[in-house]
């Protein structure tokens, strides 16, 4: 396993993952709801700017590696997942919503696990719905996380609009990558059927 910044940093993030979560689950000590929250936002945005941070410094020091390409998404998926789901014990997300977002992130990564082995990993790469999409959730996820009014924005209406789009822009995203797929599954099923005896 190579070791570097970059991995460094996204292993970062992975062990940044229960300190969103866990905040919520202290002892009481005094802490509102609103400081818990506010703690929860700032862990999660610090872990989400190592994501941006870590593949400029591998791109910028020519470090990048296969390991580093598989654990950078797995982190990512990680630490939307935990931070939806202590969002739906919290009442802020409805488990529908969540579902859509986790789930597809499952299908997808199954679906280019599945097109890189027959070679076509570039069949369905990152499209700018993807983009948008990722966009609009790591807005969301922190404005949830804190949950009040900040600086005269009242993040726990802004925070489920841009879930919500961000769950539309997850159903479009998965059908878009499932067009782009589709010959190419078609096409292993037929060479699958006529290799059998």
């Amino acid at each position: 396993m190579p070791f570097n910044i970059p991995i460094l940093l996204t292993w970062l993030r992975v062990a940044l993952i229960p300190l969103v979560v866990g905040v919520f689950y202290l002892p009481d000590i005094g802490f509102t709801r609103l400081q818990l929250g506010l703690a929860s936002t700032i862990v999660f945005i610090v872990a989400a700017a190592t994501d941006w941070f870590d593949g400029f410094l591998a791109r910028r020091w020519n470090q990048t590696s296969a390991f580093g390409a598989f654990l950078d998404p797995v982190a990512d998926k990680l630490m939307v997942a935990g931070a939806l789901l202590v969002l739906v014990h919290l009442d802020r997300v409805h488990p529908i919503i969540a579902f859509i977002i986790i789930g597809r992130e499952i299908a997808i990564s199954a679906l280019r696990e599945w097109m890189a082995q027959i070679g076509a990993s570039k069949s369905v790469a990152v499209s700018s719905i993807g983009k948008i999409k990722t966009t609009a959730q790591m807005v969301a996820i922190p404005m949830l996380l804190y949950y009040g009014v900040l600086f005269g924005i009242d993040t726990r209406i802004w925070g489920q609009v841009l879930l919500l789009v961000a769950a539309v822009l997850t159903v479009w995203s998965m059908f878009y990558y499932l067009r782009k797929a589709w010959p190419l599954i078609k096409e292993s099923t037929a060479a699958s059927a006529a290799n059998k005896p």
